[in-house]
């Protein structure tokens, strides 16, 4: 018996070292690379990258491999961080507008994962995601069950009874306080509220769910039927009603606003990020810029006008905001606002694959050497500012040692040539999330 006693002990000091070593981090070493680092806006010269488990842990020249460790050679390809999408839906990006309000929960989620997918394979590995119920997606993705973005959700977009976000007729009041506005409500798209207390409550749900930032609609918008532009949807009272319950939670509030009027009543409030701003005047984007404002815009394609129907209040009302996009842009640079890049793409599958080509063609602009820096270390501060609500601690969206290891490798230099990012398929030849690769398509 104690011969076997031994026997067994000895066996187990043999095998826990082995079994150890299998528990190991996996190890990537990325040899002679170029790094693009998301905060410098330059290329260095040729580097290696070693990323042990998830993080990069160490950049240095002619850094020696490891046992077990898997070999990228890079051919001085360029080295950067995975871009970041700052306005997403990701559950609301693919489906037609029509399909999005009336077809079965389950198949527009269905849907919504697919375009997961595609939306990594673009290259873009963080989205924040700013009107949806995308917790279930985000859960999926980060449990590996399918390949995905990161996901930063903020859940329904709050808004009032006849506001951004209301897709109700007159058929379907009154409502009882309290109570969901609608089927899109009740699915977790938008969350109506109409007093300081039902903004407040309407907020902690979605921080009970897990939201890493509010989204609430300060003004009109253009897919709502019954919301113009010009209006002004909550009081001061109850923005800053969510705005005390997220700050509590020691988070923040971004709102959807395309007026001076809703961006400045926003920022009295104590909001921190503003949506769109194609409308503002000079004054604003002055407001903006002495208080620190965060601005997230878009380069809205022309092609998102064709989601409505011809003739329609809402292709007016697109083709209105449209018409600002110039405006934004120019007031952004002239009072050097805190700009993040989004793409706020609906309703077309077509459309979605644009995501990098809509940030390209903001060399209208900035420089590309800006734009990839907007996407990906500006993007990130951003980010940061969930706090403790942030799903995903750790540094993103740039290249340094301790970094979270969200990395692309694109064949060619993207400062020259920006459009490089426009045909991820072709030119983003290996994508890393997070220290795995999910795509790899380096010649042998």
């Amino acid at each position: 018996m104690i011969a076997r006693f031994v026997a067994f002990f000895l066996m187990g000091m043999l095998i826990t070292p082995l079994s150890a070593q299998t528990l190991l981090p996996a190890t990537t070493l990325f040899q002679n690379v170029r790094i693009f680092d998301g905060q410098s806006g330059r290329i260095t010269g040729p580097s290696d990258v070693l990323v042990r488990g998830n993080h990069i842990e160490r950049i240095a020249v002619n850094q020696p491999s490891e046992p077990g460790a898997m070999l990228i050679e890079g051919q001085g390809r360029t080295l950067m961080p995975g871009l970041i999408d700052m306005h997403w839906h990701s559950m609301l990006a693919s489906p037609p507008l029509a399909v999005a309000m009336s077809a079965d929960e389950n198949y527009l989620a269905l849907l919504a994962g697919i375009e997961a997918e595609r939306t990594l394979m673009r290259g873009f590995t963080t989205v924040r995601d700013v009107g949806g119920p995308a917790f279930g997606l985000k859960r999926a993705i980060d449990e590996g069950r399918l390949p995905g973005p990161r996901i930063f959700p903020s859940g329904p977009m709050i808004s009032v009874t006849s506001g951004h976000g209301d897709f109700r007729s007159e058929h379907d009041l009154p409502r009882t306080l309290g109570e969901p506005g609608s089927r899109f409500d009740r699915m977790g798209y938008s969350a109506i509220a109409d007093s300081a207390d039902e903004v407040r409550l309407r907020t902690r749900e979605q921080l009970l769910r897990g939201a890493s930032q509010i989204k609430l609609s300060a003004g009109g918008g253009v897919a709502s039927p019954h919301s113009p532009l010009d209006a002004i949807t909550f009081t001061e009272a109850e923005l800053r009603a969510a705005v005390e319950a997220a700050k509590n939670w020691g988070t923040y509030v971004t709102v959807h606003a395309y007026t001076s009027e809703s961006i400045r009543q926003a920022i009295a409030a104590g909001v921190q990020c503003i949506e769109h701003a194609m409308l503002m005047d000079d004054a604003t984007a002055q407001l903006m810029a002495s208080n620190g404002i965060w601005l997230s815009t878009q380069p809205l394609p022309l092609e998102l006008g064709n989601t409505f129907a011809a003739g329609s209040e809402e292709r007016a009302k697109f083709q209105q905001v449209y018409d600002g996009v110039d405006n934004v842009y120019k007031l952004a640079r002239k009072y050097k606002i805190k700009t993040a890049f989004g793409t706020d793409v609906l309703f077309s599958s077509s459309l979605a694959t644009q995501q990098g080509a809509l940030l390209a063609s903001l060399t209208r602009w900035y420089p590309p050497a800006e734009l990839l820096t907007m996407a990906t270390g500006t993007n990130a501060q951003l980010l940061s500012m969930s706090g403790k609500r942030n799903p995903y601690p750790g540094k993103l969206g740039i290249v340094e040692e301790g970094a979270i290891a969200d990395l692309l490798l694109v064949d060619g230099n993207p400062i020259e040539d920006i459009n490089l990012i426009a045909d991820p398929d072709k030119n983003i030849v290996l994508i890393m999330k997070d220290g795995e690769i999910y795509k790899n398509t380096i010649p042998k």
